[in-house]
């Protein structure tokens, strides 16, 4: 087992060498893209196994990084924000759990294939969310994480060209992705509606969209068709005056219904702040806090703060504002983030 361990990390080491090496002569010849490195069924097989349902989602994104995209446990470690001896034991137990599950290296069937696909796409998400804002850590992003997410979710697209949730999900991280250089300036933060435009990706952006426009009204629309349709009209707009966030703000309640989870909810506030006025987004989140408690769910109380600060400032509370950005810059363990929250709550003081 060490041994294949061993192999697999190398294998894929070699990959992503090879990648950098094709993407770098893209760079120097104009009008030359690099194809996406063509995976095996092995590679298929082996993220459907990390992603068995006997373990939990971290377990999966562990085990995913480590069997899959062959990252260090040291790396692993940094992007849970943990130690590499405890990442460690977490890996070596989540081997012993598909153990004892009596989890096999061979081919899915048809059924097994179709209920393994949801975790999957959760795994990927999660990946690639982690990387495009870091939990902790003096970086904004962690690169390595949405290149390795956008790999194996290319990789997936390949063997499942016709899921449209799979095709939805790579379109969503292309969209996003191709605004990660405009994200930061000198390394300070640099809001969506500030950034640059110019330095969006619009190869990207057109990837992205065609994927998404290919897609759309086929059918059942999944939720990661859903954001990658609102990344899509973000990118559509020349300038953050020029965004239809009304459109937004429909397809965020269209995906609150889907899916009602906090981050979802608390996305819909800035929508509706944006398209119906900053008044309306503030009874809103007064509305979802009283019903779900948004300022206190481990996954939004930091953007909580945020949010009402930001739409506090917007309709002149500049000193209640202040206060609140101070305590959402309090929440985060991005050097990155808390340093822009700090700022701001500087500038209003």
């Amino acid at each position: 087992r060490r041994m294949v361990d061993l192999i697999r990390s190398d294998q894929a080491r070699h990959r992503r060498e090879q990648q950098a090496g094709v993407a770098e002569l893209a760079m120097q010849a104009p009008g030359r893209l690099a194809d996406p490195a063509r995976e095996t069924d092995d590679s298929l097989t082996l993220l459907l196994l990390c992603c068995h349902p006997a373990l939990d989602p971290t377990s999966q994104v562990a085990l995913t990084l480590r069997a899959v995209g062959g990252l260090t446990t040291a790396e692993i470690a940094h992007a849970h924000g943990t130690t590499e001896p405890t990442m460690g034991a977490r890996i070596s137990r989540a081997k012993q759990q598909l153990a004892r599950a009596g989890a096999r290296f061979t081919p899915p069937t048809d059924a097994d294939r179709d209920s393994r696909m949801a975790a999957v796409m959760r795994v990927l998400y999660l990946i690639f969310n982690e990387g495009y804002t870091a939990t902790a850590g003096d970086r904004l992003a962690r690169v390595d994480l949405t290149r390795e997410a956008i790999r194996l979710t290319r990789m997936l697209h390949a063997t499942l060209g016709d899921d449209a949730e799979v095709t939805g999900l790579l379109a969503l991280m292309l969209l996003t992705e191709s605004r990660r250089t405009a994200r930061t300036d000198g390394g300070d933060l640099v809001p969506l509606d500030e950034q640059d435009r110019t330095r969006w990706d619009r190869d990207l952006i057109d990837e992205g969209t065609t994927l998404i426009d290919g897609v759309w009204n086929r059918g059942q629309t999944g939720p990661y068709q859903l954001q990658a349709a609102i990344a899509a009209v973000h990118s559509a707009a020349s300038s953050p005056d020029q965004t239809d966030w009304a459109q937004i703000a429909m397809l965020y309640l269209w995906l609150e219904r889907l899916t009602p989870t906090a981050p979802v909810q608390l996305s819909r506030v800035v929508a509706v702040a944006h398209a119906h006025g900053p008044a309306r987004g503030l009874a809103l989140l007064d509305d979802l806090n009283q019903r779900h408690h948004l300022d206190r769910h481990p996954l939004t109380r930091q953007r909580e703060h945020a949010v009402r600060a930001h739409l506090l400032q917007m309709t002149g509370d500049t000193t209640r504002a202040a206060e609140l950005y101070r305590q959402a810059a309090g929440l985060t363990a991005n050097r990155v983030e808390r340093r822009y929250l700090l700022s701001k709550a500087g500038d209003l003081s």
